[in-house]
């Protein structure tokens, strides 16, 4: 018999009670958490674009694609931890639990030490292939050695956070990313008004800001007796559990790098045209970022509830979710979309004064935006089928049109229709081939059984 889990928490249980509403509840946390942590990157571009001008801002914006790359392979592993802790949360298996959350934390301390070392060593050396304008290079390098310094931090919080919404506690988070964003931005504002740092200033901001948030994690995982309670001594690899966490996080890794790589060689079009479409596009992209953000919430509050409800053999009811999650996401981004499209010219001088710039931003918005709902329909079915265990598929899809495709993209079609509208069609184009692929997965494949009859 599977030892019980005990009833006695504060974790949602997703395989019951109403759908819609399970659902919307679980995510409504996750947005408010996730756009506070937007604002991690979001207030280091706000304040170097107004304080420091430009240039600045150029610089921060040149090292997000980089970023996202380096770390996105191991976050993506977390992805795979949640649906084991969410699998087990589900069927109330509390063993099996308690080894998936100790593995979970073994490996993310192991793999920031090792991150940690190749993105102080090699920042200068990435930015440099990526064609990185030479008037922002030294800023870029800066910004990017000193985040790199603390992205232990970054990894800590986010296998915390992971662990704790598997179990369906999406609030702790919340209030641990709130605390440390606003720590975020006063230290922006310390650092760059009051004694005049320049861009590194910014990077060391995010760097203290996000080691609060991850030691706020850490002691609420120490100290809860609820069914996430973290032993430090019991902080260690078990490898059937570990083969299990990478069985299910290996494709959402190499998912994140295919697109990272992708998204690099992206923005080393954007810095073929200048200083200005670098700002401008880096604006952008910020905007996207907190937009976009209720359906990325909704995406993660759909995982969890498909994994917890398979686990509980709730096949039925995952259905449901998944139906009722896949069209709330499309119709909210195609939304989203409209809004962005049209509101665009203003967003974006919260940014930038420069006309050039703004120039630039809008018409990334302008080719963009109003494909929003195909966006959405890759994030939510790979979302579905990741909380069932089944993300190699969506992993396939992702390398092939996010990588390969957009790769052939700009080695081809841009050289020959060479402007900035050509560079940024290749966004919606593979949004739309993804989703076309996913579909057809979608109703063809057996996604909700055999996860419940899984070796553990």
């Amino acid at each position: 018999m599977c030892a019980v889990l005990s009833e006695k928490n504060t974790s949602s249980k997703m395989y019951e009670g109403p759908i819609g509403s399970r659902i919307i509840r679980f995510a409504f946390p996750l947005f408010i958490g996730n756009l506070f942590q937007q604002l991690y990157s979001t207030a280091d571009a706000l304040i170097v674009g107004n304080m420091l001008g430009n240039s600045a801002l150029a610089a921060v914006s040149a090292t997000s694609s980089l970023i996202y790359m380096l770390i996105g392979f191991v976050e993506g592993i977390f992805v795979g931890a949640g649906v084991a802790v969410s699998r087990y949360y589900g069927a109330r298996d509390k063993e099996k639990l308690k080894k998936a959350i100790h593995t979970d934390l073994a490996f993310c301390l192991a793999a920031g030490a090792i991150l940690t070392a190749l993105g102080v060593l090699f920042s200068g050396n990435i930015l440099r292939v990526m064609g990185t304008p030479e008037e922002i290079m030294v800023q870029a390098e800066s910004y990017l050695r000193i985040y790199f310094c603390g992205v232990m931090a970054t990894m800590l919080y986010n296998c915390c956070r992971g662990i704790m919404q598997a179990v369906g506690d999406s609030f702790h988070p919340l209030i641990y990313l709130i605390t440390s964003s606003v720590i975020n931005i006063v230290l922006d504002i310390v650092f760059i008004a009051c004694f005049k740092g320049k861009v590194g200033s910014a990077a060391l901001a995010t760097v203290i800001s996000q080691s609060v948030s991850a030691v706020l994690c850490m002691i609420r995982l120490v100290r809860t007796n609820d069914a996430d309670r973290v032993r430090i001594r019991d902080i260690s690899f078990n490898g059937p559990m570990l083969k299990k966490i990478v069985s299910y996080g290996l494709p959402s890794g190499f998912q994140n790098s295919a697109i990272g790589i992708a998204n690099v060689l992206v923005q080393s079009n954007i810095n073929a045209f200048g200083t200005m479409a670098v700002a401008g596009c880096g604006a952008y992209s910020k905007i996207e970022g907190f937009v976009f953000l209720p359906i990325t919430s909704f995406v993660m509050a759909l995982t969890t509830f498909i994994g917890q409800n398979l686990g509980a053999g709730q096949h039925d009811r995952a259905k449901k979710g998944a139906r009722f999650g896949i069209w709330c996401g499309v119709i909210g981004a195609e939304i989203i979309g409209v809004l962005t499209f049209f509101l665009m010219p203003v967003l974006i001088k919260a940014f930038t004064s420069e006309p050039e710039a703004i120039a630039f931003g809008i018409q990334k918005a302008r080719n963009v935006a109003l494909f929003f709902c195909f966006l959405s329909a890759t994030h939510t079915l790979a979302g579905v089928l990741r909380g069932a265990g089944k993300s190699l598929f969506p992993m396939l899809c992702y390398l092939l049109i996010w990588g390969v495709g957009r790769v052939l993209y700009l080695s081809f079609i841009v050289p020959v229709y060479n402007s900035i509208v050509t560079v940024n069609m290749v966004y919606p184009l593979t949004w739309f081939v993804t989703t076309v692929l996913l579909i057809i997965y979608y109703f063809k494949a057996d996604w909700v059984h055999g996860f419940d009859r899984e070796s553990p």
